[in-house]
């Protein structure tokens, strides 16, 4: 058996793991990448491997830097099947669409403005190409033997993360192989601690947090006060935020505030038809968080719905304060691009993010300080204030991982590092082999390593 590592390696998108045993091939994950221009260009390139070749998809979640390159793999010519947990499946129905709505949109916007170097500009994938791809996808239940030709069969673990979110398990046909995906956090408000995986010979382990702890205070604490400090002096608080997790996260933390006086009189706008229907299908699923359906229900009524163009529209010309949650989470497309262009401008205002921000992403440049940031083919120049909230991320940092990897009895032959920026990755392979002793190793992009049953 075989593993080739086509994503997620110097970076923290475009995940694709490809599994090759006994002529079957089958890729763990099939992500986007986003960020730095060289990453996105891989997107647009012929893939390493011909999508007719592989016989199955297996989904840690629905993210798109896990998900958003299925279009592309259906429409080269992949037919088998797709498999993921029920509100994988469920998000995906939401998320794909929208990822390829959101291509065609940039086209037609760059089309008719004229700032693309393509004449015509074209989508990377379209909506239908999306929904072609969502009728090759097989919901399964969590803890469930599903049997895969050449590969024995794997199981799907709670990794904690998002809803839906999970630890691939393989099994029974060779070396047993564990891919840890996105792993959630012990402390996270909203999901549940990530499985604690017993067994494996080789390890597949994300590292985007592994260079850092989480800050030890209080992310709601936080969050309130610096949306008090903005409304005190009228500001528009924009944060970008990822429509699936983050979003029902802040909803969750916002109700909480406006239950106890906080920000009062102060408006709030989800302005994400994804994420309010992302919010609906938590509450389908309440057995796989902590939220109770009072809680629910608060996260659901705190903030005014934006649900059309028009709508979306009108916002940039309130004034403060209010708050708008609008997606993407790392400001790389959507509506929260016209709210930036709108009110990056004025310094009584805020641009508060609640999550990792990707290299070569608007987010990462703003967070690092960026004057102007590139909007639609404009420079818009950034006088508000601008906020990085880490406590809030929904992944495990290195103290977090470590007690993940702890929870095996025997050290596995060798355990791969992926989904991590480069300082990130090595800092957490130097702990993990002086902590742990364990063989480590951070692949390159399109490493091929071989995987060995011990005897």
């Amino acid at each position: 058996m075989d593993l080739t590592f086509l994503g997620a390696t110097g970076t923290v998108t475009g995940s694709k793991y490809l599994l090759r045993n006994g002529g079957r091939s089958i890729l763990v994950d099939c992500g986007l990448f986003q960020g730095l221009k060289a990453l996105r260009l891989r997107n647009w390139q012929a893939p390493p491997v011909k999508p007719g070749s592989i016989d199955a998809v297996v989904l840690t979640h629905a993210h798109i830097d896990h998900s958003g390159y299925l279009p592309l793999l259906v429409r080269g010519g992949f037919r088998g099947s797709v498999y993921c947990t029920r509100p994988t499946f469920d998000l995906c129905n939401l998320l794909l669409p929208d990822s390829g709505h959101l291509q065609e949109e940039q086209a037609r916007f760059a089309n008719r403005h004229g700032f693309s170097r393509h004449k015509p500009a074209l989508p990377l994938y379209t909506v239908e190409d999306a929904q072609r791809a969502l009728r090759h996808f097989v919901p399964l239940d969590y803890d469930h033997p599903q049997p895969l030709d050449g590969f024995g069969a794997f199981r799907l673990l709670p990794a904690g993360h998002i809803l839906g979110a999970s630890i691939v398990a393989f099994e029974g046909a060779g070396p047993r192989i564990v891919f840890s995906g996105d792993l959630g956090r012990a402390d996270d408000p909203i999901m549940r601690p990530p499985t604690v995986v017993t067994e494996a010979d080789y390890v597949v382990v994300e590292s985007t947090y592994g260079n850092r702890k989480h800050p030890l205070g209080d992310p709601e604490a936080e969050l309130a006060a610096h949306l008090e400090r903005a409304a005190s002096r009228g500001g528009v608080v924009v944060i970008p935020t990822f429509a699936v997790g983050r979003a029902q996260t802040l909803l969750h933390l916002l109700a909480r505030i406006k239950a106890r006086g906080g920000l009062a009189g102060v408006p709030v706008y989800l302005n994400s038809p994804m994420a309010i229907d992302a919010t609906q299908i938590f509450r389908r699923y309440r057995a796989e968080h902590r939220l109770s359906e009072e809680q629910c229900r608060a996260a659901c009524t705190v903030a005014k719905m934006v649900n059309t163009p028009q709508e979306s529209m009108a916002l940039n010309q309130k004034q403060g304060p209010m708050v708008i949650l609008s997606a993407s989470g790392m400001a790389t497309g959507g509506r929260v691009l016209h709210h930036l262009a709108a009110f990056a401008p004025d310094p009584k205002n805020m641009i508060l993010f609640a999550g990792f921000q990707a290299a070569g992403t608007r987010g990462a440049s703003l967070v690092g300080g960026a004057e102007s940031v590139k909007v639609h083919g404009e420079y818009v120049p950034v006088r508000a204030e601008v906020v990085n909230l880490e406590g809030l991320s929904a992944h495990a940092d290195y103290p977090g991982i470590l007690a993940w990897l702890g929870g095996f009895r025997v050290a596995p032959k060798k355990t791969f590092i992926t989904h991590g920026e480069p300082a990130a990755a090595d800092e957490l392979r130097r702990r993990i082999s002086e902590s742990l002793g364990w063989e480590c190793d951070v692949p390159d992009y399109l490493e091929r390593a071989a995987l060995h049953t011990p005897a």
